[in-house]
């Protein structure tokens, strides 16, 4: 670790050498609603220079004294272009698209060239108004399955929410919603995610060379930015679908000053069950719903300070009910997020971002039979703070540096009991407190004209602390015994280094070699006695017996772009390394938990994944898309399980294909289509049965040694637009020319599943007859859930 410094140190120092005499900087924002523009570029074709836009719409680019053609460019609006003198320091805040009148199509793409000149690696931006033109499973756009259609990203199952990168599990994902952590982020047992497409701006995701002003997970990070609201006048849009609607309303807290965004999203699956399900069934009250509500607002306090509020609270409600057996499950779990932040530019080169954030996470199970009530709660909550700076001292170097603290309330297992006014002892709810935080620094600098390099290094610590109640299992000569630890006691501190390194060599035929490194801590794990990701899956923290997970990740990728960057290549290597798993013990249930510590019932052991990514992009034309590959393998090996020999996690998959393509014949209508194949997951099952007194009794196989059938899916979509622009006389030169429609609508029809596809959700043993008969058969039957499934949704704004 002190020679990586000491690398750190030196290699930073020639980033100081350039020569530079003043700076441009200021915000890029959209004329037509005043939102900052993330990632759009600043360039000096001349000196070919150039900067990029942060999350908040920010830039600064130092260069020597002189005049200069300026471009601003960003996908989807009109390129800038001003003639700026800097013989001082100039701070220009610049509108893109201005003009109302209509404007020719966008045709270059602002990112194409980030494809080969970045540092970044394992890194992709998704573009919000290109996921809403893609097939969306019942009409319902959702990033996270798209983001699942990129290489090294799966998905856990038929419809799942839950996701994997470069073989890591669901818990090894940062999930960040404005800054602020998102613990589950599924509705309907994980078929939709929780991110409503009309409040999202964009969409990054990190899965390979993480830079360190991120951690606390060792696999990726998917950052979605809600969006501003609109500052010059307000608006709405929304959309009615065939099992949900939503709606969102924007507008200015203040012209150009401020503004806030209210969207709210609904299904009436409960309404269609209830009208399907007659007062005379014994199901009879059965339902099930979810919503969502997500709130935004910002203003801007003068021009070096602005301030956000962002929320979110998003619930599922699930009922059954049987009155033939007197049988009743509610089920309800949700989010609540909120996050308060505050820029503030020191100068034209340093930049702060102030942040506090609030999560909370609350999954209950409870079910009633014959005066017998039963209830199960599981939660998280997190009370969190970070500063972040960032400074610019030339065009050819960046640095950042902050810290951020999370205070972490852990409820694994609460469970309650009773019977008419009997009251079953089920032990004291766990409620287990921690202690996060973290420190780190990043410079990003030009070592020549061809090599960029991102070092970083960030320092984690954990500390366990109580009130806590520490039960110790005995033996045959032991009896059980507990130790109590009281409020704060220190039960066990955790910290570590976590490196961090990207590099870029720049080749001269629109290519480069990028190499990346990251070492991660991970404080926080996810049990689960499931093959899919459910919210039945329980968050615990690292204590004295559950150590942390570390994992490390090196990548090594060659990227190339063609035909004047119309389109983006890559092909992409990487090995994963991964300490501390956990898994349950064999024969271990949730339950078992009442007066116990959930990681008595834990075995841990290590992990390990490695792969190839193929990536081809097409940015913009009438035809776009891509066409990604990934050959993958993920093993794990636990002394507990197994008899200690290495199997593949269950999410392994040897290949995961996908080609998504999109067709705009013209401004009325685009066609868009989705295709998967990956190799199926795998599953235990029985490799042989025999029949003790009278029982069916089952030899269980190697762990996770059968796999399932392939996996594959053909999605169809087509969207047809309303006109966006109107003729009108031009009162001052008679000219008839074309302006933009207030109200506009587009109808988005969409086929899941185009060729039925029975894709297995999971497999079971059934036996049919009787052994002594000697007509007893045995099966593996497969679940199937979707079909194909035709859908269509009305979309409006005005």
């Amino acid at each position: 670790m002190r020679h990586f410094l000491l690398f750190l140190l030196t290699i930073s120092s020639f980033g100081a050498i350039a020569q530079t005499k003043y700076t441009l900087s200021g915000y890029v924002t959209d004329a037509s609603n005043g939102e900052s523009v993330i990632g759009a570029k600043v360039y000096i074709d001349s000196i070919r220079k150039g900067a990029i836009t942060n999350n908040y719409g920010f830039f600064s680019l130092t260069v020597p004294s002189g005049t200069y053609s300026v471009q601003f460019r960003a996908t989807g609006l009109p390129t800038e272009k001003k003639i700026i003198n800097l013989t001082k320091d100039v701070q220009l805040d610049i509108e893109l698209g201005s003009n109302e009148q209509q404007i020719e199509e966008v045709t270059v793409s602002a990112t194409a060239e980030e494809n080969t000149k970045s540092t970044k690696i394992g890194q992709i931006d998704l573009n919000i108004d290109e996921i809403k033109t893609l097939p969306a499973f019942m009409g319902e756009v959702d990033i996270i399955k798209t983001i699942q259609l990129l290489p090294g990203v799966s998905s856990a199952a038929e419809g799942g929410q839950g996701f994997y990168v470069r073989g890591g599990g669901p818990d090894q994902n940062l999930v960040l919603l404005d800054e602020a952590t998102v613990y589950n982020a599924a509705h309907l047992f994980g078929f939709f995610s929780v991110f409503n497409a009309d409040a999202v701006k964009g969409v990054n995701l990190i899965k390979g060379g993480m830079p360190a002003n991120f951690g606390g997970r060792m696999s990726s990070v998917l950052e979605v930015t809600m969006n501003e609201g609109n500052n010059k006048r307000l608006g709405v849009k929304g959309g009615i679908g065939a099992i949900s609607s939503r709606i969102t309303v924007e507008g200015p807290l203040k012209k150009d000053k401020g503004s806030f965004v209210v969207s709210a999203r609904r299904t009436y699956i409960d309404l269609i069950m209830k009208a399907a399900i007659p007062d005379s069934s014994p199901f009879a009250g059965s339902s099930y719903f979810f919503y969502d509500l997500n709130l935004k607002m910002n203003y801007r306090l003068g021009k070096k300070d602005k301030l956000f509020l962002s929320g979110y609270y998003g619930k599922d409600e699930f009922s059954f009910g049987n009155k033939e057996d007197d049988f009743a499950v509610r089920m309800p779990w949700g989010n609540g997020i909120a996050a308060l932040r505050w820029n503030h530019l020191f100068s034209n080169k340093l930049f702060m971002n102030v942040t506090g954030t609030f999560t909370d996470y609350l999954f209950s199970f409870g079910s009633e039979q014959d005066e017998f009530k039963f209830e199960l709660k599981s939660g998280i909550r997190d009370w969190g703070g970070k500063v972040d700076f960032t400074y610019f001292p030339n065009s050819r170097h960046k640095i950042k540096w902050g810290v951020d603290y999370t205070y972490h309330t852990f409820t694994p297992t609460s469970v309650s009991a009773s019977q008419e006014d009997i009251v079953f002892d089920t032990g004291l709810a766990q409620n287990l407190k921690s202690h996060e935080s973290a420190a780190y620094v990043l410079d990003e600098f030009d070592l020549t004209e061809n090599v960029r390099i991102n070092a970083g290094l960030r320092y984690s610590t954990f500390q366990h602390v109580g009130p806590f109640t520490r039960y110790i299992k005995g033996d045959i000569s032991t009896p059980d015994s507990t130790v109590e630890y009281g409020k704060g006691d220190l039960i066990k501190f955790y910290h570590g280094l976590e490196p961090r390194l990207s590099m870029r060599w720049l080749l001269k035929d629109r290519s480069s070699i990028k190499a990346g490194y990251s070492y991660n801590y991970q404080y926080v794990h996810l049990t689960s006695l499931s093959a899919v990701s459910l919210p039945t899956d329980i968050w615990f923290p690292t204590t004295n017996l559950a150590k942390p997970q570390q994992g490390w990740q090196g990548s090594l990728g060659y990227f190339r772009n063609f035909a004047k960057n119309r389109y983006e290549t890559s092909v992409e290597i990487y090995y994963k390394g991964m300490n501390n798993l956990i898994e349950y013990k064999e024969g271990a249930l949730p339950s078992d938990n009442v007066n116990d510590n959930t990681d008595n019932l834990l075995t841990f052991g290590r992990g390990w994944s490695y792969g190839a990514e193929f990536f081809v992009k097409r940015t913009y034309g009438k035809i776009t898309g891509w066409v990604g590959y990934t050959w993958s393998k993920t093993e794990r090996v636990f002394e507990d399980l197994n008899e200690g020999n290495p199997f593949p996690a269950k999410y392994d998959r040897r290949h995961d294909a996908s080609v998504v393509v999109s067709y705009k014949p013209n401004k009325r209508w685009v066609f868009s289509s989705a295709f998967i194949y990956a190799t199926g997951n795998t599953l235990t099952l029985p490799s042989s049965w025999y029949v003790q007194d009278q029982d069916l009794l089952f030899n269980y196989g190697q762990r996770n040694s059968t796999r399932m059938a392939p996996y594959h899916r053909l999605d169809l979509s087509a969207t047809w637009y309303s006109k966006a622009y109107k003729e009108k006389e031009d009162p001052e030169t008679g000219e008839i020319i074309q302006v933009k429609k207030r109200f506009k609508s587009n109808w988005a029809f969409s086929i899941y599943n185009v060729y039925n596809r029975a894709n297995p959700y999971f497999l079971y043993v059934d036996n049919d007859g009787d052994f002594l008969e000697g007509n007893l058969e045995i099966a593996v039957k497969q679940v199937t859930l979707f079909p194909i499934i035709p859908s269509v949704t009305w979309n409006f704004e005005f």
